[in-house]
């Protein structure tokens, strides 16, 4: 659980009276490669701190096809955000590719905390600044202004490490290609 309040730390350091509130919503949760965290039209009532695995965030296209918006890995939160905001259904599942551990409380409670402890608050509006803005508009100009080859490329020298935990369908997905595109890329540069 210290790398909870480490990682916090980096958006907002919390006051002791502030963590002795949010410690006791923290629940321990175990999920198995392959099991689902969310699913698409459930309303969310977790976010969750990833201590170690690896989560994708993804949608169902009308076709069937899964396409990942964004990858959660160890030291980061994980949750459907919008949904939880609005507590409408979410439009996205949130699916185990690695057995992991994390952290999960209730969002209710936390935006509660957040209306009344400006720390918390600070936390928040900083961990939404940097992981929902900051981070996700370059993300949206690239997927309509880059090749396939240069996402690709791009992909592999931010997230290299990412990458090699990652099957090769899960990162065309991730791209916006299919995985016969993902193969041709990769061979040319190799």
């Amino acid at each position: 659980m210290n790398d909870f309040w480490s990682n916090a730390d980096k958006y907002y350091k919390l006051t002791d009276s502030s963590k002795a509130l949010i410690g006791p919503l923290l629940q321990r949760k175990m999920l198995a490669r392959q099991e689902i965290f969310l699913h698409e039209g459930a309303v969310p009532r977790n976010v969750a701190f990833i201590e170690s695995g690896l989560l994708a965030y993804y949608y169902t296209d009308s076709t069937g096809n899964r396409i990942i918006k964004r990858f959660f890995k160890e030291q980061e939160f994980v949750s459907s955000l919008a949904a939880s905001i609005t507590g409408k259904p979410g439009a996205f599942t949130i699916e185990a590719l690695e057995d992991t551990v994390l952290y999960q409380f209730p969002f209710t409670s936390f935006k509660a905390l957040v209306n009344t402890h400006f720390d918390v608050a600070l936390l928040y509006i900083h961990y939404l600044e940097k992981n929902w803005v900051t981070d996700k508009e370059p993300m949206e100009i690239i997927l309509k202004h880059q090749t396939a080859r240069q996402r690709y490329l791009d992909f592999m020298k931010e997230h290299a490490s990412l990458a090699a935990r990652l099957k090769q369908h899960h990162i065309a997905s991730y791209l916006g290609i299919t995985p016969t595109q993902l193969s041709r890329i990769r061979a040319e540069e190799h």
